[in-house]
């Protein structure tokens, strides 16, 4: 991994690559930017943008007039994009020497754009570095492999393993169930290993090839960077192998949702110790007011985790995703587990993020709240011992709608994020969910066409 732009141009001649796929992460987590002949990038060392891609929709559109031009400079300017030389990764797909660079986005004046999701996550790990602290995580990527279908109108269906069958029930840490995709999965590892990504274990999950890739844990900007080239690397993997790989939350009725787990810690900066625990192993109060803040402040961000209408479809009754902010060690039921671990180990699992969420944006809301408990000392409510699903004295908002306004409405977030941000991020989501109620269902077509 490269640490300037001297090592960087190094490295790229080393590798001899002769494309860069120049990259930003737009507010949906979409990969968006520029491929540029090396020799051109040397030269320039950067790129520019219009900075209206940032408030793109998943469709391609944009918000509303009166919103883009007020949070928009209305001739549609530039914004200046510079490479971060520790953010260089290979693309073992492409078939000449390609790398990615990705990108942090600047107005010409230098200052950071307000509406990049990566700038937003460096103003939170900011934050803790201003008090001495230091974010650990470790994310837990889940998504499912599908048949290739060219319809969308029609229900994805369950790939053909090795054994030339498709896989029936649930096979929840089924060894053979994940051997069946073995030679997409050596393929992954392989080209994963190439991009230095900190990949740990892969999982089968609940449902039918359903699938869980664990990073280690370690810095939260650097794991932001390997979730995003991870997802691409993954459906490219898929493809290869004449299946589809995908991150919706909800893909496919009446099986499990896909989550994106995001565990999480603090060290202090001088000590390299875990802030969490006491010197006698205990828990420590900034651990408990980063649990408080956890459980207060989810609920006001949850567009950040749950992003889409079909975010929202994980949180339907039934489901094994735990539909609160309720906290318990070693319980899964709950939306934010504490794990089992030693002192110096010490982590809150926040399982309520999908893995639809833009990594970066999921990261940094999921550490503001923790922040934000830590720095006004708020305490968390009793620890759940047993059986939470049905808990609902701290229930989340159940629809994007009514989600989008929580957000919306909370000074303390915006206080923290901008209101450019919040404005922005809220205004595209609106225009996505618009957008979707234009679309007449399979579902309304089942059972009112000839009905009512």
């Amino acid at each position: 991994m490269t640490t300037t732009l001297d090592q960087l141009t190094s490295w790229l001649k080393e590798h001899k690559i002769t494309e860069v796929e120049c990259l930003i992460s737009d507010l949906t987590g979409i990969a968006r930017g520029k491929i540029s002949p090396t020799n051109k990038f040397l030269d320039e060392k950067g790129m520019r943008l219009p900075e209206s891609v940032l408030l793109q929709t998943v469709t391609g559109d944009y918000v509303e007039d009166d919103i883009y031009y007020d949070l928009l400079d209305p001739a549609d300017i530039d914004m200046f994009c510079r490479p971060d030389a520790s953010a260089i990764f290979l693309v073992p797909w492409a078939i000449e020497p390609t790398a990615m660079v990705i990108h942090d986005t600047f107005d010409k004046m230098g200052n950071p754009i307000e509406l990049s999701p990566r700038n937003i996550l460096k103003k939170v790990l900011k934050m803790y570095a201003d008090h001495g602290w230091r974010p650990i995580v470790a994310p837990e990527m889940e998504f499912y492999l599908t048949k290739r279908c060219e319809d969308p109108d029609l229900p994805l269906q369950v790939p053909l393993g090795r054994s030339g069958r498709p896989e029936t029930g649930r096979q929840s840490f089924s060894i053979d169930a994940a051997n069946e995709f073995d030679p997409l999965f050596e393929d992954m590892y392989d080209w994963c290993e190439m991009q230095e990504l900190d990949l740990d274990t892969l999982i089968h999950e609940e449902g039918p090839a359903q699938m869980e890739i664990n990073f280690r844990h370690g810095d939260a900007l650097h794991l932001a960077d390997q979730i995003t080239v991870f997802k691409r690397t993954m459906r490219e993997a898929a493809l290869k192998h004449n299946v589809a790989a995908t991150f919706m939350a909800k893909p496919i009725t009446d099986e499990p949702g896909s989550a994106m787990h995001l565990h999480q810690s603090v060290v202090d900066i001088d000590t390299g110790k875990n802030i969490f625990s006491n010197e006698d192993g205990s828990m420590s109060e900034l651990f408990l007011h980063h649990v408080g803040g956890l459980q207060k402040f989810i609920p006001e961000v949850l567009p950040l985790f749950a992003p889409n209408v079909n975010s929202f479809r994980r949180f339907l009754p039934d489901t094994s995703a735990p539909v609160n902010v309720e906290w318990g060690e070693e319980n899964r039921t709950v939306g934010l587990r504490v794990p089992d671990a030693a002192p110096q180990n010490r982590r809150v699992e926040n399982r309520l993020a999908g893995a639809d969420a833009n990594p970066y944006l999921a990261i940094a809301a999921s550490l503001l709240c923790g922040y934000i408990g830590m720095v006004e000392g708020i305490r968390p409510s009793a620890q759940v011992r047993g059986r939470g699903y049905e808990r609902r004295n701290l229930r989340l908002p159940l629809t994007i709608q009514a989600a989008l306004e929580r957000l919306e409405n909370c000074k303390a977030i915006e206080k923290y994020l901008g209101e450019k941000f919040i404005r922005g991020y809220v205004a595209v989501k609106r225009a996505e969910h618009e957008n979707y109620n234009r679309v007449i269902s399979s579902w309304e077509r089942e059972f009112l066409l000839f009905s009512v």
